[in-house]
């Protein structure tokens, strides 16, 4: 298959409670035997529990129990390493043996239940080398990237011989495979051809490798890529999925996040209410005075183009929603400015709804991949974030040419009652904007706002 450029279009968003917030980064620093000792996910879980760290949670407890169950199982468990060289990466018809690995795990359920944090919390169980913890979003970035490279490469050690014919997957997959064996995915979601029309063939290999997987889901396996396009090439991989991965939910009607939330917090301003721009300009006044720099536009190279942003202050940037939404930024950008600034300030976030949908998508991605990597937020908007979004369909509403072109490529009319036309009415949209509006609401809290110091 041909390296298809990624243009992640959702992000998704994985459950964490509000009230533990802190749990993981304080399971990594513990120097007592609750994870140095590698203790067991329901000990650790119980230990929370007493300290009042959490809530005793029946539903968070059966999926506890279903991750202590792949912990016992990869005891003594390590899957020889991925080996051989360029040769063996393109060569065809050869059988290699499967790796008989033990059953990983695929927990799905509604927003803020909690999925994260247990399944943070079963890898810091983990006393292995050998692990990942990655969001399912930078981890399909990655892998288109090496996808490019080891194209590029055979291009050039090819460009005096005829070309071989060779598939990139299986490098791309004997390199992850080396580097890990345990991958605990967060946020586990395909809202991208490019992701769909390769997750059979590189996660075969990776499961024929041994690899075991743990993801956390706000969508059930067979809802995976529900209304994509050519769904049918997908749906195989829900097959491969479900024969590796035990499939539990974790659905207990409770957001965690938003539960002991009041309200807009201090870094989320809505227009009306108060003097926005006056707020905000004070919040950058003080991180500018911590930062070792000056004040100025600031451009990122990234895949040879380059992104600009017109006010920067060292680590901290002060951007409006349509620099970094209304522009064809993807997530591959987006990890770039996550990984660069520890604060980022959006200016004049509109209400969204589905005329909006481009720049909706991107601040879904956006969102996401900054609450992944904790990086601060500080938002003025025209409505507060229960109401950001508006599926409401406005009266002049039009499919875009790029849409149009498609559907007539698809035979898809819009009053089409094929599954398939459902990518233009903004379902997933609504779906996904229900995560994000749980996010924004961890991301005022003092408690999130603290993770980055203790992050760095």
């Amino acid at each position: 298959m041909l390296f298809l450029t990624r243009t992640s279009i959702g992000a998704v968003v994985a459950g964490r409670q509000c009230s533990c917030v802190l749990a993981r980064w304080y399971s990594q620093q513990q120097t007592t035997t609750t994870t140095a000792g590698g203790h067991s996910p329901l000990n650790v879980l119980d230990d929370k529990i007493s300290r009042s760290e959490i809530q005793s949670d029946d539903h968070q407890r059966r999926v506890t129990a279903a991750l202590q169950t792949v912990y016992d199982s990869i005891q003594g468990y390590s899957p020889p390493k991925a080996s051989g060289g360029l040769g063996k990466w393109f060569s065809f018809g050869k059988k290699e043996p499967k790796v008989q690995a033990p059953k990983g795990l695929y927990i799905y359920g509604s927003v803020g239940g909690g999925k994260t944090m247990l399944m943070d919390m079963f890898y810091d169980c983990c006393s292995i080398d050998r692990k990942r913890r990655v969001h399912f979003n930078s981890f399909m970035t990655d892998v288109h990237t090496k996808i490019h490279e080891i194209k590029s490469k055979q291009v050039r050690d090819a460009s005096n011989t005829k070309p071989q014919p060779f598939d990139p997957i299986k490098p791309v997959a004997e390199i992850i495979t080396q580097d890990s064996w345990l991958i605990c995915f967060d946020e586990f979601q395909v809202t991208d051809i490019a992701d769909a029309m390769i997750l059979k063939r590189l996660f075969t290999y990776l499961f024929d490798s041994g690899v075991i997987v743990v993801a956390t889901s706000n969508r059930a396996p067979d809802d995976l890529y529900k209304n994509g396009l050519q769904r049918s090439n997908f749906i195989p991989f829900i097959g491969v999925l479900k024969n590796h991965c035990r499939v539990v939910t974790l659905d207990s009607g409770v957001d965690y996040r938003t539960a002991t939330l009041k309200g807009e917090g201090m870094h989320y301003f809505v227009k009306s209410q108060v003097d926005a721009d006056g707020a905000m300009d004070k919040i950058f006044k003080v991180l500018c005075s911590q930062e070792n720099d000056m004040i100025r536009p600031k451009t990122f190279t990234h895949f040879g183009r380059n992104i600009s942003f017109a006010k920067t202050c060292g680590q901290v940037l002060d951007s409006t929603f349509d620099e970094l939404c209304d522009r064809p930024l993807g997530a591959s950008d987006y990890i770039q400015i996550s990984q660069f600034f520890h604060t980022v300030l959006i200016r004049d976030i509109p209400q969204l709804n589905l005329k909006l949908k481009s720049q909706t998508r991107r601040f879904i991605t956006l969102i996401d991949t900054l609450y992944d990597n904790r990086v601060r937020l500080v938002v003025s908007s025209d409505m507060p974030y229960k109401s950001l979004f508006s599926n409401e369909k406005p009266e002049d509403l039009h499919t875009s040419d790029e849409h149009r072109m498609l559907m007539d490529d698809l035979k898809i009319t819009k009053d089409s009652t094929d599954a398939t036309s459902n990518i233009f009415t903004g379902e997933e949209e609504v779906f996904a904007f229900e995560r994000t509006v749980s996010r924004l609401a961890e991301m005022q809290s003092a408690e999130y706002w603290s993770l980055w110091e203790k992050h760095r």
